[in-house]
């Protein structure tokens, strides 16, 4: 089994920041992308940013400049801090790997139950 524990959501000003942790853990061999994605009320999922195992990263347009992914391979654990956040931020936020797991071959993608972000004055 394997899971994945997002912290950090909450509730913040316009213009303020906030930092989400998710934590992997479980039978897990190898861990590949990790990444952050979110769901506003009546929308899509969307990807937020993401960070390879070597450390390259990818960001939404609407998030480059004011968020930063990072990870810390040894504790399998991704982080997202968010500054200069703004109302349109607002979101369940949700964490996702692509790993493989101890004793398998195939990687595939696991997610955590998301935590909430909301940005308002």
């Amino acid at each position: 089994q394997v899971q994945l524990a997002e912290s950090g959501g909450g509730l913040v000003q316009p213009g303020g920041s906030l930092r989400l942790s998710c934590a992997a853990s479980g039978s897990i061999f190898t861990i590949y992308t990790m990444g952050w994605y979110r769901q506003a009320p009546g929308k899509q999922r969307e990807l937020v940013a993401s960070i390879t195992r070597g450390g390259s990263t990818n960001y939404a347009d609407s998030v480059w400049g004011r968020f930063t992914i990072s990870r810390d391979n040894a504790k399998n654990t991704v982080y997202l801090q968010m500054n200069s956040l703004k109302p349109e931020d607002t979101a369940v936020y949700y964490c996702n790997a692509d790993l493989v797991r101890l004793g398998f071959t195939v990687r595939q993608d696991y997610w955590g139950r998301g935590t909430q972000v909301t940005v308002s004055s």
